[in-house]
């Protein structure tokens, strides 16, 4: 018995150090105010960048500590955070998928953040794009920390060899492409090189990616509080995705690794969705410089998703709250969005790092980031209400069968069907 408890004492431990950073540690100088971070950043590297800017605030704030923890990758995350909230342990400070605010609202586990915000000198120079992403029930609860959107990456010696002069911007125009530039080139029958690569899966980033295609439709997820997935919009979305299939001018991921580039990079496929993240690695490899961004063809207008990670201020004690915004403000600064840009390849939030010469000198050597820049003006958020994850699933499962080979429209259907059952009884 003696040796099980002292089992049992063990376990605890680590889950206290997992879960809550406890015994970390960190010194308990009263006059200092104590911040835990939690965050799920990847690459390696781009902690590193964010390691460093803490450093920087640390080393300027004599009366805060912020403690930055990686707690694994984002789709990792939230098990951890709601065993944490409903433990009543939070973190002050969470760094996550502002999709997921409704949820955290209504456990009651943050604070909201206008009365601060509308305040503070870094409102203006918000991008307020970005602002959808904030709100939600007339309050604000999160901030941005970084942000980026979707683009099609192509491989620019693929579409010269195929004749591809001017690049794509409707879904016939890109429907066209993918078909000149699949190509058998040892003539055994089977394509060497596809036109385009898309995701296959049910997981967010699927969903991340074909959003999109509705959103330059016309369409939208949520229409007066309540998900709709069968609406014309969506149904020409899908079956623009399955048309891309049939013409066999798209190759499709393994489930769930639609995010990988290898095949782009090794020139079996011509054409990606993928975002400004992949310039900080992507010139490192075989393809160099041999690549190009253009905006997502569209059907009706251009529009994109936007993508990256909010702040959010735990409820704690008001002391703690207070440094936490001071953090939040830091965050938000010239300073700190103009060094996390140029050392992740993330787009700035903060207006002023975006027009500053340090940053447009960067964009000069990087001159695909003007699609990524320009893109924001007809960027959508993911709907940020109470149910994401309800929706984001039932959505998924619809687009992975239909590239499977259900009709778009059934499996919209079918998805909608389950969706209303879970929505009415929640």
């Amino acid at each position: 018995m003696v040796k099980l408890g002292k089992i049992w004492v063990a376990i605890l431990l680590i889950l206290c150090l997992w879960i809550t950073g406890c015994g970390s540690g960190t010194p308990t100088d009263s006059n200092v105010t104590h911040l835990t971070l939690w965050h799920g950043i990847n690459p390696p590297p781009n902690r590193e960048v964010f390691q460093e800017l803490v450093d920087r605030f640390n080393s300027s704030h004599e009366e805060i500590e912020v403690e930055a923890l990686y707690i694994g990758q984002t789709d990792q995350q939230l098990p951890k955070i709601l065993t944490a909230v409903i433990g009543d342990a939070p973190p002050d400070i969470l760094w996550y998928l502002p999709m997921f605010t409704g949820q955290l609202v209504e456990l009651g586990a943050l604070r909201p953040l206008e009365d601060w915000f509308n305040q503070s000198p870094v409102k203006e120079n918000l991008d307020p794009t970005l602002l959808e992403t904030m709100r939600w029930n007339d309050h604000l609860w999160s901030i941005p920390m970084a942000t980026n959107n979707l683009g099609l990456f192509y491989r620019t010696s693929l579409l010269r060899e195929a004749g591809i002069i001017e690049l794509p911007q409707t879904w016939e125009e890109l429907r066209e492409a993918a078909r000149k530039l699949t190509q058998d080139k040892d003539g055994d029958g089977t394509p060497d090189q596809y036109g385009m690569f898309l995701p296959l899966g049910k997981g967010e980033w699927t969903v991340f990616s074909w959003l999109p295609f509705l959103f330059n439709a016309g369409g939208e997820l949520v229409e007066e509080g309540k998900p709709q997935l069968v609406t014309e919009d969506a149904i020409a979305a899908l079956q623009f995705w399955s048309n891309l299939l049939k013409d066999g001018s798209a190759l499709l991921s393994q489930p769930e690794r639609g995010y990988e580039q290898t095949n782009f990079i090794e020139g079996r496929v011509a054409m990606q969705l993928t975002g400004p993240w992949t310039l900080g690695f992507l010139p490192e490899t075989p393809v160099g410089d041999d690549f190009g961004v253009m905006p997502i063809p569209y059907q009706d207008h251009p529009a994109t998703v936007i993508g990256g990670e909010n702040l959010f201020v735990m409820k704690t004690t008001p002391q703690r709250e207070k440094a936490a915004l001071t953090f939040l403000e830091y965050v938000l600064s010239e300073e700190f969005q103009t060094q996390w840009s140029l050392g992740t390849g993330y787009l700035p939030v903060n207006l002023q790092a975006r027009q500053s010469k340090t940053y447009q000198d960067y964009v000069s050597q990087q001159p695909v980031l003007e699609v990524f820049l320009s893109q924001m003006e007809v960027g959508h958020s993911r709907p940020i209400i109470p149910g994401y994850a309800r929706i984001s699933n039932q959505l998924g499962r619809a687009i992975e069968a239909s590239l499977l080979g259900t009709p778009p429209k059934k499996a919209l259907s079918e998805s909608q069907q389950r969706l209303n059952l879970l929505w009415d009884t929640h």
